[in-house]
């Protein structure tokens, strides 16, 4: 037990690209967006400790981590009215996509729109970038910059708030310790200390106050292009943990 088992997808391509947007025509990108495997699992404070310390021994941590060797990610999440992506998510829909608003650290000069989307198991993210003024704009109800940004993603948020009335749902916030491995393109992420708010306006703001919701665990993430070299298999085994579904998005909404 606590072997991770390889997540698996097949699509209708050979390039390993998605070709069209969930519930919207084609959407035409600049730079095709390659999919990735993506295991999760949650981890008590002991495998944390025991992880952290190995991972450290055998890969390089994230550039923009602090000296600490962590970093943290703020996001803000929007959903439609009925809440379709975290019913999908609950669900277990095999086709689903998410749109959200991320910076890192207390840093807001650096803030991207970020669309993620899962088909067939394997994960896809495209991104933008947006000024806080606009996030401001978006948090007061005025998008028609995005219509006129000329940018694909930006364009596709808009038709989805215009469409299917996408809004903010709830803030996501944690710590981050990243490492990374050239050979298959991996990614390793710890991410501690979750909290949330039920308030929106205040997500420009790192000082404000969010809500604990980790009850002590964390979110071991692994994600590769197309193998999982086995130093990495070998270097994440936790025993009698197994690879979960887990949401920090769904997670969060328990406190709407």
């Amino acid at each position: 037990t606590g072997n991770l088992t390889m997540m698996t997808g097949s699509l209708t391509t050979t390039t390993g690209r998605p070709t069209m947007t969930m519930d919207s025509p084609t959407m035409i990108t600049k730079n095709p967006v390659k999919l990735r495997h993506e295991l999760k699992q949650l981890i008590n404070p002991q495998d944390d400790l025991i992880l952290s310390s190995r991972l450290r021994k055998l890969f390089l941590h994230d550039k923009h981590s602090c000296s600490r060797g962590t970093y943290r990610v703020s996001s803000l999440y929007f959903d439609t009215p009925d809440d379709k992506a975290l019913r999908q998510k609950l669900d277990g829909v095999n086709l689903r996509e998410k749109f959200r608003i991320r910076y890192y650290g207390t840093d807001t000069s650096f803030i991207r729109l970020e669309k993620k989307w899962k088909i067939n198991g394997l994960c896809g993210k495209s991104s933008a970038r947006i000024t806080s003024t606009q996030v401001q704009d978006l948090l007061e109800g005025n998008y028609r910059f995005l219509l006129v940004s000329n940018d694909p993603l930006q364009i596709e948020f808009y038709s989805k708030i215009k469409g299917q009335l996408l809004c903010p749902k709830t803030i996501v916030v944690y710590e981050r310790e990243a490492f990374f491995y050239l050979p298959g393109n991996v990614r390793i992420t710890i991410d501690r200390d979750l909290r949330s708010s039920m308030g929106k306006h205040d997500f420009l703001n790192p000082d404000a106050y969010r809500i604990p919701v980790s009850d002590s665990f964390s979110v071991l993430e692994i994600k590769y292009d197309e193998y999982l070299p086995d130093i990495v298999r070998m270097a994440v085994q936790c025993e009698n943990r197994r690879t979960t579904a887990f949401s920090k998005y769904m997670v969060c909404r328990r406190y709407d």
